[in-house]
């Protein structure tokens, strides 16, 4: 037993030397190799620890869309409520004009609006109306005589003289003067004496034509 245990320490101690020495001619040109092998494995082991970076995660926000209006897409038009429509105003009619009166022969002069004068040479009378009513007359007159007739037609009032002098007969007087017609007018003159054209007429009614005929009345004078 004791030869066993010896055998085995010596054994042992045979090893050992044999490690340590860097085991033989391996390491020939490198002396002392084995010192340094074992200067770097020997001791507590260097445990080099590696820290792991940490991550950053960076979120980058998405940008939200921005609708973009459709050309083509009106927007719906606001409803207004609509306005009373404002009641028509009524118009006046114009008034009718007068029927003529059937009693004198002046158309033209009872269609007047206005004041007219009518007269009938071959009655030798003579009418005042004021719209298509006799106002004056029939009041009696005398014409122009033969070749220095009255002219016929529908006339108009020219002017107006308080007191005409004719020049063509030595300045005679013609009170009263109504002048329808270049050189002939209504004035007072003889109802016996036929005139030169003019209508001869009696103080008063001279005087009434005067008063109620005004530039531009329709003055008619009939056959």
């Amino acid at each position: 037993m004791k030869r066993l245990l010896a055998g085995a320490a010596a054994l042992a101690t045979a090893f050992v030397l044999a490690a340590c020495s860097g085991g033989g001619s391996a390491g020939g040109s490198n002396a002392g190799g084995g010192a340094v092998a074992a200067g770097t494995g020997g001791g507590t082991p260097t445990t080099s620890s590696t820290t792991p970076t940490p991550t950053t995660t960076v979120t980058v926000p998405t940008p939200t869309p921005t609708p973009t209006p459709s050309s083509s897409t009106k927007p719906a038009p606001t409803s207004t409520s609509a306005k009373p429509k404002p009641k028509p105003t009524p118009t006046s009619k114009p008034a009718p004009k007068p029927a003529p009166d059937p009693g004198v022969p002046c158309a033209a002069a009872a269609a007047a609006s206005g004041t007219a004068a009518c007269v009938d040479l071959s009655a030798h009378k003579a009418w005042l109306l004021d719209g298509g009513k006799v106002v004056y007359g029939p009041v009696p007159m005398l014409p122009g005589r033969k070749g220095n007739e009255t002219p016929t037609g529908t006339f108009h009032v020219l002017s107006k003289e308080k007191m005409h002098l004719s020049k063509e007969f030595d300045n005679a007087e013609m009170p009263n003067s109504v002048f329808f017609y270049p050189g002939d007018a209504f004035h007072t003159g003889s109802l016996s004496v036929y005139s030169h054209g003019c209508i001869h007429l009696s103080a008063g009614a001279s005087l009434k034509f005067f008063n109620t005929l005004h530039l531009g009345d329709i003055v008619q004078v009939v056959p």
